[in-house]
């Protein structure tokens, strides 16, 4: 109202300025006297004009009230809303908080754990190479010492603090590793090995292991001292050597043995031939009798020649069994030995090897193999041997002595077969038979028994393979493996 009021003061102070006279006039009547029914009608008008006004006024003061109403309770909901929307993204950033907070307390205590483990882990690791019975000595690429270990220092009698951070050749002399030796390992990016001796002093293992960490290159060089180790090896191959060389020489023994008793048997049959057959006038007695003393000579003499062949091959073992492989064929190398076993195997009042069937399957052609002859027509000799001894227990008359003997060319190496079919072998005996002596005592004296000397030709001076099948009903077979190369 006071608006309205307002805003229709200028107009009625322009009217009562401008039409005061008129105004008045109009109310007077012709007398001059004023009508009051002109007066209260103009202003009743002017009233109903001034109260529409108003109403006008208010309906559309009513009407944006409401409209504005409106919008505040839009507004209202809206800011609500994005009150209930921030509250709650504040309690679901107030809850992460928390998670987060647990996960991070979580991490805290895990890195914690990390920490603890690992320093554990690093001072664990530092007492082992501390403790190693090994010189260690880490090194940079330009030759800083990084790790220096407690073996380093009673080694070399420079302590770790002398030692770290300076240039290994300047701090110890006398390290046969040269800076050549640790380059050619950085470059191969491959341990190298290097062994350090003095026959009779001193033997020792040099490693050195290049490292890539993080781009830097480092080597690791271990020096183990192997002095006693080698000088026990040492023994326990001279043992191995002079039991192989034992069994050698009670085999050889035995097989010169026979021939020579043969002819000392010989020898006697010619003197009790000579003094029971005294020399008389008769031609016929005469021829007879130096017919009976050539056959007695003939068979000494070949008993002789058999002695003296077995020694030959004695003499020639030893002198090639430390020297240099040659390529040989081992066929022929095979029938060697079955004509020097005729000469030479036999079982007094059991069995010759003479009387022994012997099959023969050579693929053709065979490869010449490198080996040391004298060694592998040793160990056929000693498997023949061993046959024969086996072929001599069966006592069946049905039974024929027989002994297959295969050769042939798988994939890049030699297999040998040697089978007969005499008594078998046992359980215990296939598990000793490679051993230098059985558990047994009474086996001891059995060289039938002893194949140590063999299966040591084949596996160690060969780098082959060698094993045993068998059945006590059926007999045994000997495989051999040689590498072709």
């Amino acid at each position: 109202m006071t608006r309205l009021a307002t805003a229709l003061m200028p107009l009625l102070l322009v009217v009562s300025e401008s039409s005061h006279a008129f105004i008045i006039q109009y109310f007077k009547d012709e007398e001059g006297r004023t009508n009051w029914q002109y007066v209260a009608n103009f202003s009743s008008s002017l009233l109903i004009l001034i109260l529409s006004g108003v109403a006008i006024k208010l309906f559309l003061t009513y009407h944006r009230l409401r409209k504005t109403n409106r919008a505040l309770r839009d507004i209202r909901n809206a800011l609500e809303v994005r009150v209930e929307e921030r509250t709650a993204t504040l309690n679901e950033s107030n809850r992460l908080l928390k998670e987060t907070n647990k996960l991070l307390e979580k991490e805290v205590r895990h890195h914690q754990e990390t920490t603890a483990k690992l320093r554990q882990s690093e001072a664990y690791i530092k007492n082992i190479l501390e403790s190693m019975p090994l010189m260690l000595i880490g090194i940079n690429q330009d030759g800083t010492i990084s790790q220096w270990n407690r073996k380093a220092e009673q080694t070399t009698g420079i302590s770790t603090d002398s030692a770290l951070h300076k240039n290994l050749w300047d701090t110890y002399p006398a390290i046969t590793v040269s800076r050549q030796q640790v380059d050619q390992a950085i470059r191969l990016n491959k341990p190298v090995t290097i062994k350090h001796s003095q026959r009779g002093r001193y033997h020792f293992d040099i490693i050195i292991y290049p490292l890539h960490e993080q781009g830097e290159t480092s080597v690791v060089i271990l020096v183990e001292d192997v002095t006693q180790r080698i000088l026990t090896e040492n023994m326990l191959i001279q043992r191995d050597k002079m039991s192989s060389m034992g069994e050698l020489a009670s085999t050889m023994a035995q097989d010169i043995n026979a021939p020579l008793q043969a002819i000392l048997a010989d020898v006697r049959d010619i003197q009790n031939f000579l003094a029971s057959n005294p020399m008389d006038d008769e031609g016929a007695a005469i021829a007879d009798n130096l017919a009976k003393l050539k056959n007695l000579l003939d068979d000494a003499s070949k008993k002789g020649e058999n002695a003296s062949a077995i020694i030959d091959n004695l003499l020639d073992f030893s002198r090639t069994q430390d020297g240099e492989k040659r390529t040989a064929d081992v066929a022929e190398l095979m029938e060697k030995a079955i004509r020097l076993a005729r000469d030479t195997i036999s079982l007094p009042g059991k069995l010759n090897f003479r009387d022994i069937d012997i099959h023969r399957d050579y693929e053709s052609p065979l490869p010449a193999i490198p080996c040391y002859p004298a060694e592998l027509q040793q160990v056929f000799l000693s498997l023949f041997r061993h046959s024969c001894h086996a072929l001599g227990k069966m006592h069946l008359p049905s039974h024929k002595p027989q002994i297959n003997i295969q050769i042939m060319e798988c994939y890049d190496a030699l297999w040998i077969k040697i089978q007969h079919n005499g008594v078998g072998l046992t359980l215990d005996e296939q598990k000793y038979i490679f051993e230098p002596f059985f558990n047994n005592p009474a086996d001891l004296d059995d060289p039938s028994k002893r194949l140590s000397f063999s299966y040591f030709i084949i596996t160690e001076h060969h780098r082959g393979q060698m094993a045993v099948t068998s059945d006590v009903d059926v007999g045994s077979t000997f495989h051999m493996q040689i590498q072709l190369s």
